[in-house]
């Protein structure tokens, strides 16, 4: 499954997912996003399994055992373009805001907002296609949840 999601992101062009791929390539997108910063803390790694608990229904060790094929994924896969134009094209509006959320709870997890981690949120969210408004309500949505 990681040979054949690692080859479909290295193609020039990009079909659909299937539904297993897609879920790797967005856990694979949370794990960039919080090694982005070259600080991979267990509280971020809890926040990738609680966001694929949460978006696609797993339990504990079911989450835990994507995300470490996605840390696998991640550390061999080509640049975040393609992880994000494979979500974009799989994955609609509404949803994509869902990833975008997902991004900003590991991102603030460790309570620190990173440069590294900042310029990602800057450039992947419109790789999305999700703008600037919806990004930043996406934030102020999490940030809402940490501080209640």
């Amino acid at each position: 499954m990681i040979a054949d999601l690692l080859r479909r992101l290295a193609a020039p062009t990009s079909e659909p997912m299937p539904e297993p791929d897609a879920r790797l390539a967005l856990a694979a997108l949370l794990v960039r996003l919080a090694r982005a910063d070259d600080n991979y803390e267990a509280v971020e790694r809890e926040r990738i399994d609680r966001a694929m608990m949460s978006r696609y229904g797993l339990n504990a060790a079911d989450a835990a055992s994507l995300r470490s094929e996605a840390e696998t994924v991640e550390a061999d896969a080509p640049d975040t373009v393609r992880f994000t134009k494979a979500i974009k094209d799989g994955v609609d509006y509404d949803d994509r805001i869902g990833v975008v959320e997902a991004m900003w709870d590991v991102v603030l997890a460790d309570g620190v907002r990173d440069e590294d981690e900042n310029a990602m949120m800057r450039m992947v969210p419109p790789m999305l296609g999700v703008n600037d408004r919806d990004s930043n309500m996406a934030r102020k949505r999490v940030e809402t949840r940490r501080n209640a």
